[in-house]
């Protein structure tokens, strides 16, 4: 046990177990997204675990969690948006054959064909590698 999680106390630490999956369930059906709202419930874990023991168990602990929680949804939905965005701009900006990477069996502008696979391989077993 860490001092963290020993600064909570045996109780906090059981209440933050038990309310965990409750959070984790109201907040998947909000917003639809697993793996983010699993984060948000360990990032809000870990804020409740360091806030709780200074400040005391809030009146509605499950409560509180939730909304922290979706809080912290709401920012990473807005950032996902915004880097859409970006993304989007960005591919708009660049013409349409700058967008594809080429074939691996396209030849350059040159007309050189380059064997990046094989050069890969040969830099990779190169003796100075092994050092």
């Amino acid at each position: 046990m860490t001092a963290r999680s020993s600064a909570l106390g045996a109780s906090g630490e059981k209440l933050l177990r038990d309310l965990a999956p409750q959070v984790l369930g109201a907040v998947i059906r909000r917003y639809g997204d697993f793996a983010a709202a699993e984060d948000a419930v360990q990032e809000v874990s870990l804020a409740a675990a360091l806030q709780w023991p200074r400040e005391g168990i809030p009146d509605n602990p499950r409560g509180w969690l939730i909304q922290v929680a979706a809080r912290r949804m709401t920012d990473h939905v807005r950032s996902e948006i915004s880097r859409r965005r970006r993304e989007t701009l960005v591919a708009g900006d660049t013409p349409l054959d700058r967008q594809l990477a080429p074939s691996s069996d396209h030849a350059d502008a040159d007309g050189e064909d380059h064997h990046d696979t094989l050069i890969l391989l040969f830099m990779c077993c190169h003796p100075t590698m092994a050092k």
